[in-house]
């Protein structure tokens, strides 16, 4: 049977088997190949998703920011304005206290008073409010020593004896320093 041509069946399963063990092979390769790309791919969407993530933390933290900046440029932006009207107050405070030590009419001390208290009271509904310096602890966060004098008791050395020039504070931030006598 073997001589006419015809294969016998170990024969068939022989080339069969070369086949399939080629197929094996030719989808174990495949199947690794497709496996390295879904490993790819996966490393590749971790990646994305990080990046993604840091660019939403850094986009949220950038909007932050610019609200905070947003709100400190409407809190300082009348600053240059205030710190300009601070001597037409320190030259009413003077006329005030010329006046009184005058004689002068009483209704220009009372006009001149009238003035001084509608202007200090817009400039307070900005923010703007005088600092309280004598009698406090000199700090030079707040203060600017002109001059130091022996203290004329024991509890008032270190401490404001005397203020040239009256500091203020715009919502809560030194406008201007104020100028003081301190004792030693």
């Amino acid at each position: 049977m073997a001589g006419n041509g015809k294969k016998t069946r170990n024969q068939v399963k022989k080339k069969g088997g070369a086949k399939s063990k080629k197929a094996r092979t030719s989808a174990k390769t495949t199947e690794k190949k497709l496996l390295d790309k879904v490993d790819e791919l996966e490393v590749n969407l971790a990646e994305l998703n990080d990046k993604y993530l840091r660019l939403f933390s850094e986009f949220d933290n950038y909007r932050k920011r610019t609200n905070k900046e947003r709100l400190d440029l409407l809190n300082t932006a009348s600053e240059e304005v205030i710190s300009d009207l601070l001597p037409v107050i320190d030259d009413f405070e003077r006329g005030i206290k010329a006046l009184n030590e005058n004689d002068a009419l009483e209704s220009s001390v009372e006009g001149m008073t009238l003035i001084y208290n509608k202007l200090l009271g817009i400039l307070t509904k900005k923010g703007l409010k005088p600092m309280k310096s004598i009698g406090e602890t000199f700090d030079t966060d707040f203060h600017e020593a002109i001059t130091n004098i022996p203290a004329p008791s024991e509890d008032l050395k270190g401490k404001v004896i005397d203020e040239i020039e009256k500091g203020y504070l715009l919502n809560g931030k030194v406008t201007r320093f104020a100028k003081v006598v301190v004792g030693q």
